[in-house]
C-alpha cells in the first residue's frame, strides 16, 4: 500500500488567527487568536457548540477563506500570502476535502468521480493507486454506477477516494457522517481512521458527534472562537461531558 507519510512531525501551522465579520456593532468574532499545530500521520477531531468558530476554523486551515489576522502554513508555505490561483494551485496539490453531503457530479461515474481532481489538475492517474485506493473503500463493484444509483454510504466512500486520490499532504473532513444512519457512520468512520493509521493521513474532521471524535487521537474544543480544550484520545463519554461542559461556559 502507497504511504502518504511526511518527515516534519507538523504539517499545519496557524498561528495568531482572528477572524472578523461586519464592522462596528454587528462585528462578529468567529475566531480569536487561534494558534494551533496539526501533526502529520494523525486525526484531530474539532468540537465545539453551535457558533463556536469550528467551521471558520476549517475553512482558513484549508485555504477556502483568509483570516482577518494571523497566517497559516501548510508544509512550510505560508498560505495568506498566496495569490487566488497560487492557493488554487496548493489546495489541489496539498488538500484533500470531504463534505458532509457529498459534492459529487451527478454525470460522472464513480470512477470519473475519484480521478476528478486529477482531471481538472490535467494530471495522469496513477492506475495501481486508484485501483488500490477504490478496493480500499470497497467501491470495486461501484466503479461504473452513478451518485444517483448509490446509497449513501457508497457515495461517502466516493468522496474519500476522491479526497485522497492526489495524496495529500492533509485532508478535512466537514461533518463526513452528519448525513448518513448509525451504521453507516460507523462503516464511513472506521474507513477514515484506516486510511490514518494504514496510509499515515492526516486528517481533520469537523463533527457534532462524540462517536465520531471518539477515533481521533486529539480533540480540539472550541468555545467563542477560541480553543478552550484540548484532549488525547478520549472515549465518547468523556467527550461528550467536555463538549457539554464547554458549552455551558
Amino acid at each position: 500500500m502507497h504511504s502518504i507519510l511526511l518527515q516534519s512531525s507538523t504539517v499545519v501551522e496557524a498561528t495568531g488567527l482572528v477572524r472578523r465579520y461586519g464592522q462596528g456593532e454587528t462585528c462578529v468574532n468567529a475566531l480569536r487568536g487561534v494558534d494551533l499545530g496539526i501533526a502529520t500521520g494523525e486525526l484531530t477531531a474539532v468540537m465545539g457548540p453551535s457558533g463556536s468558530g469550528k467551521s471558520t476554523l476549517m475553512h482558513i486551515l484549508a485555504g477556502l477563506d483568509q483570516p482577518t489576522e494571523g497566517s497559516v502554513t501548510i508544509a512550510g508555505q505560508d498560505i495568506t500570502q498566496l495569490s487566488d490561483t497560487e492557493l488554487t494551485l496548493l489546495r489541489r496539490e496539498h488538500i484533500g476535502f470531504i463534505f458532509q453531503f457529498f459534492n459529487l457530479l451527478p454525470m460522472l461515474t464513480a470512477a470519473e468521480n475519484v480521478v476528478l481532481p486529477l482531471t481538472l489538475a490535467g494530471r495522469k492517474p496513477d492506475a495501481e493507486w486508484v485501483r488500490e485506493l477504490t478496493e480500499k473503500v470497497g467501491l470495486s463493484h461501484r466503479l461504473g454506477h452513478r451518485p444517483s444509483e448509490m446509497s449513501g454510504g457508497q457515495q461517502q466512500r466516493v468522496a474519500i477516494a476522491r479526497a485522497l486520490v492526489s495524496r495529500p499532504t492533509i485532508m478535512f473532513a466537514d461533518e463526513p457522517t452528519g448525513n448518513l444512519d448509525s451504521r453507516t457512520s460507523g462503516e464511513i468512520l472506521e474507513l477514515l481512521r484506516s486510511m490514518v493509521t494504514d496510509l499515515g493521513q492526516t486528517t481533520v474532521m469537523v463533527t457534532h458527534d462524540a462517536h465520531a471524535a471518539a477515533i481521533a487521537d486529539r480533540v480540539l474544543f472550541l468555545a467563542d472562537g477560541e480553543i478552550v480544550r484540548d484532549l488525547g484520545p478520549s472515549d465518547a463519554h468523556t467527550i461528550l461531558e467536555t463538549l457539554e461542559a464547554v458549552t455551558a461556559r
